[in-house]
């Protein structure tokens, strides 16, 4: 589920404490309209948030900023200071750009694209995107630029049955099963919570990253299981898109929230009475980019065995094997 983010700067709690008395308000006076502007970038803070799988309270530890505080921002009540905006860029590991809503408009080539691509469908753009990474020489070599990359991994949220039908799957298939979580710990040479606990949510998307790049590497052929957040570092999910065959193993959020509880997790997220409705908002805010696989499988839709016999037939075709 959700990670909590250490942020590496913040303003003195006192500091903070004095902006958010001078720009918090609970709610807008009767008959005064909220600005649009407001509204939109508290949208994109609840987007952003959502997408790196962050609760409002762990996002107020990140930042040092209340969760009321947070809320009139997401709600786009109140007008929040620069200082306030910049701890949440940092816990949110954005720009200022992508947070106000305008990263295209740097250059004029930027404006350019823009105005090329604007309006375009998701097909479109996603062939854009894939003769941009071959142009730039980060898209799949040659040979896997003909056929599906026997490289194949599995993306999901945690409890969607990655490492259950991974190892299945693997050994269905006589490839290495290799799950990222235990590369990036090898990496580090210490344990995810304490990844993120001594070095960040920014240290622990390094790892990731470098964990990701070297499997690409080693691994000619392999089922990888990925970290369910690993779509929100772009720069990695665009190498697992561009290098695997991706799978995005869905499931009903029940599901999600019954398997990890019967895996005995017992972080914040999972003991908190609003973990549903946090579930339902990660998995609002990535399906966008887990829609983005090559294939998908409902873990949901049928038991074990039967989801397996799926997946495999999915997987086998797409690789040009016999199923």
């Amino acid at each position: 589920m959700g990670m909590g983010v250490v942020s590496s700067t913040r303003a003195p709690s006192g500091v903070t404490a004095l902006l958010e008395s001078a720009t918090t308000r609970s709610e807008p006076e009767s008959g005064e309209r909220k600005d649009p502007f407001l509204i939109a970038l508290g949208e994109r803070v609840r987007a952003l948030r959502a997408q790196r799988g962050m609760t409002r309270k762990a996002l107020a530890q990140a930042t040092d900023v209340s969760e009321r505080h947070l809320a009139n921002l997401e709600y786009g009540v109140g007008n929040a200071s620069i200082l306030i905006l910049l701890q949440v860029t940092r816990a949110l590991h954005c720009s200022f750009a992508e947070l106000l809503g305008d990263v295209t408009t740097q250059s004029a080539e930027w404006l350019l694209l823009r105005e090329m691509l604007a309006n375009r469908d998701d097909a479109t753009l996603r062939r854009v995107r894939v003769a941009v990474g071959e142009l730039l020489g980060t898209g799949p070599g040659a040979g896997e630029a003909r056929a599906r990359s026997p490289r194949i991994a599995l993306i999901g949220l945690r409890g969607a049955g990655k490492s259950t039908l991974g190892g299945m799957l693997a050994e269905d298939l006589d490839f290495p099963f290799v799950e990222l979580t235990r590369e990036i710990e090898k990496t580090a040479g210490c344990s995810t919570a304490e990844i993120l606990g001594l070095y960040g949510q920014n240290a622990y998307r390094r790892y990731e990253r470098r964990a990701l790049e070297e499997a690409v590497q080693i691994y000619p052929e392999a089922v990888f299981a990925t970290a369910g957040g690993m779509v929100s570092d772009l720069v990695s999910f665009n190498l697992l898109l561009s290098h695997c065959t991706t799978v995005w193993l869905q499931a009903e959020p029940e599901d999600h929230m019954a398997r990890v509880a019967a895996q005995g997790d017992t972080r914040p997220m999972a003991a908190s009475a609003e973990a549903m409705e946090d579930l339902r908002s990660i998995l609002a805010g990535r399906a966008a980019f887990y829609s983005k696989a090559d294939l998908r499988v409902d873990t949901s839709a049928q038991p074990l065995v039967e989801t397996f016999q799926v997946l495999r037939a999915e997987v086998r075709r797409a690789l040009g094997m016999m199923v």
